[in-house]
């Protein structure tokens, strides 16, 4: 007899990086629900407390542009919960300027962010994964991996670097029971975004209200994307039943694209 769904998850051990707030804080929910270990990471302690506490999970503060910081951290979690069988890369940075305009700080500072950090966090737990002969690798990355936006150059290219990643990786440990997945949510309503209003308001004197229709025209569905419904990918992505589903970009962005 197959193991029902809730025993198979009270037997993960889950990391969600930038585990605090908007589309980490809803992952970080769900699998708690679901009864996972699990590890919060971040660059804010009080953030990262205050949830975890809600949530009985270890909260581990890490800088993912900090190798040794990842080592350090990853370590800790492995002391707290265990193997780490569940990888969720959800931190990232998103930073807008005209390209003739952007310093050589920003470039690398979003590489860094989004791709560098990614890989630095896969590669402290996907050996012990390929040993273990079961994991699940989640990228988030955002519609930026399957499509340019203008003013965000470094960060579509990072996001961009982050599918390449997702999909070579995946052929790798095809064969070792560790699935690498990437979930390219649309714009979605989190602090992220609400400080991007707040720029372009800002910049151009545009209202709000205006500003965001202006965001969501790329939705055919004409609206934000919630955090939770970016969670529910995940999960599946997590489960039993998705042990075939590898180097897949799964756009969670109303018909604005496909993966």
């Amino acid at each position: 007899m197959s193991e029902s769904p809730d025993s198979y998850f009270s037997q993960q051990h889950a990391v969600v990086t930038g585990g605090a707030s908007g589309i980490g804080a809803a992952i970080a929910k769900l699998f708690s629900a679901r009864g996972m270990r699990l590890t919060l990471m971040g660059r804010n302690q009080k953030r990262l407390d205050e949830m975890a506490g809600g949530l009985n999970a270890f909260a581990q503060p890490v800088d993912i542009t900090k190798a040794a910081d990842v080592q350090h951290g990853f370590s800790k979690a492995v002391e707290a919960n265990g193997a780490v069988s569940i990888l969720v890369n959800n931190a990232g940075s998103a930073k807008s300027g005209a390209f003739a305009k952007m310093s050589d700080d920003m470039w690398d500072r979003m590489l860094a962010v989004n791709l560098t950090g990614t890989y630095t966090c896969t590669r402290a737990v996907v050996n012990g994964m390929a040993r273990a002969g079961h994991g699940r690798i989640i990228n988030i990355a955002s519609t930026a991996s399957l499509k340019g936006y203008a003013y965000v150059t470094a960060y579509c290219a990072a996001k961009h670097g982050v599918l390449g990643l997702t999909r070579a990786l995946a052929l790798e440990m095809a064969g070792k029971g560790v699935t690498v997945n990437a979930v390219c949510p649309g714009y979605t309503d989190t602090d992220l975004v609400s400080r991007s209003l707040d720029k372009i308001t800002r910049t151009t004197g545009m209202d709000r209200d205006v500003a965001l229709a202006e965001l969501v025209k790329n939705n055919p569905q004409g609206r934000l994307i919630t955090p939770e419904e970016v969670a529910d990918a995940v999960m599946w992505l997590c489960g039993p039943g998705a042990a075939s589903v590898t180097g897949q970009a799964i756009a969670v962005a109303g018909g604005e694209v496909y993966g």
